[in-house]
């Protein structure tokens, strides 16, 4: 893998954690994630969204619901931390001070 692609990995990753952060109850669904992250120059596909999200609950970060095929995405207190960038994780862009 190239560093570009680790380093979108680790921005699309920190930016699911924190789409997660202002949604209410923390959730939301990969569709959702998957338009929301245009705006941040992260024009992932549902697939790779649905990608990154399955590595995100694999590190404890977040939890899944899938009504077949409808992936429903809540972010953990771990995955608000990383959000926030009170914990850091090396697969995770950690967020800049202030942001």
């Amino acid at each position: 893998m190239t560093r570009y692609l680790e380093t979108l990995q680790a921005h699309a990753r920190l930016t699911i954690l924190r789409l997660l952060d202002e949604a209410p109850r923390y959730t939301s669904n990969v569709s959702m994630l998957t338009q929301l992250m245009h705006p941040y120059g992260i024009t992932y596909t549902r697939d790779q969204v649905t990608t990154e999200v399955h590595w995100l609950k694999e590190q404890g970060f977040v939890s899944t619901e899938d009504h077949n095929g409808f992936v429903i995405v809540t972010a953990t207190a771990r995955g608000i931390e990383i959000a926030h960038g009170i914990a850091t994780h090396p697969g995770v862009q950690r967020p800049r001070p202030g942001a």
